[in-house]
């Protein structure tokens, strides 16, 4: 598949130090239009607007609305022409099964599997604990993200790996700096399935709010993330570039014991009225 324009969204909004250096990278090789949120619509999810405002940008289109809108909007009519849809890059990353639906980069990827457009979404890991979001981003640091999202645009589409995958989630290091202030060598890269650890946690104060707390960020260390080697957020803790080949969800599966339940549902509802 020969790749000519990209379609570039994101959930952090249009002018975010990541899809800015996204966009940069993906230019050198191709026609690349940004479709993204006017501001930050993290954590959106799946969310599908009526409608929405759009504006020009000079990168491509601002659009009021969620990553999901911008997607059925861009493919659907701004951008019709797109090849690849690629979503990022987030600031934060997007480890783990349970983050999957919830997280706005990969819910782009998602939507543009359904367009049968494949697609990347790329996350970096941000060090810092709970206060990692408040850490000012440079292009720089996005390096390895870059480096492994331009990649895998040319080389996962050349070599058919999405005949076999609807959208690639991709989770890069933040890219570090050696003793004499240049930049190391791309991370390496790993394939990686999804962690199925999920540790969320809710606490009631009693006068009436729930907050919620995700304890794996004060478990992001590589002596104590609950991960082995082969998981999305081991590689990335191990210093590698995450690349996990995804399908999109809900999917049927035929064999769950269900055809009797089905069969005996008429008895069992004779003598409701």
């Amino acid at each position: 598949m020969s790749v000519e324009r990209v379609l570039l969204t994101n959930d952090d909004g249009i002018d975010a130090a990541g899809l800015r250096a996204l966009y940069d990278a993906l230019a050198v090789d191709y026609d690349v239009v940004a479709v993204a949120p006017t501001d930050d619509r993290s954590s959106s999810g799946r969310t599908l607007s009526d409608g929405v405002d759009v504006a020009d940008h000079e990168l491509g289109y601002a659009v009021d609305g969620t990553p999901v809108d911008c997607v059925v909007a861009g493919l659907d009519a701004l951008v019709p022409d797109a090849e690849v849809v690629v979503a990022g890059c987030n600031e934060g990353a997007n480890l783990g099964a349970y983050t999957l639906g919830r997280s706005g980069t990969v819910s782009a990827a998602v939507e543009a599997a359904f367009f049968d457009v494949p697609a990347v979404a790329t996350s970096m890991y941000v060090p810092g604990g709970d206060d990692w979001w408040k850490r000012e981003l440079e292009p720089a640091d996005f390096a390895n993200a870059t480096h492994a999202t331009r990649y895998l645009v040319a080389e996962a589409t050349a070599s058919g790996a999405f005949d076999r995958a609807d959208y690639l989630n991709v989770n890069a290091p933040i890219a570090g700096a050696d003793g004499d202030g240049a930049r190391d060598s791309p991370a390496p890269m790993r394939v990686t399935a999804p962690s199925p650890w999920y540790g969320m946690e809710a606490a009631h104060d009693g006068n009436g709010r729930v907050t919620f707390s995700d304890p794996i960020w004060g478990r992001m260390n590589a002596g104590d993330v609950p991960d082995p080697v082969g998981t999305d957020r081991r590689a990335v803790i191990d210093g590698e570039v995450s690349v996990s080949p995804l399908s999109v969800p809900h999917a049927a599966e035929p064999d769950a014991g269900l055809d009797e339940l089905a069969a005996a549902y008429g008895r069992a509802t004779e003598n409701v009225r």
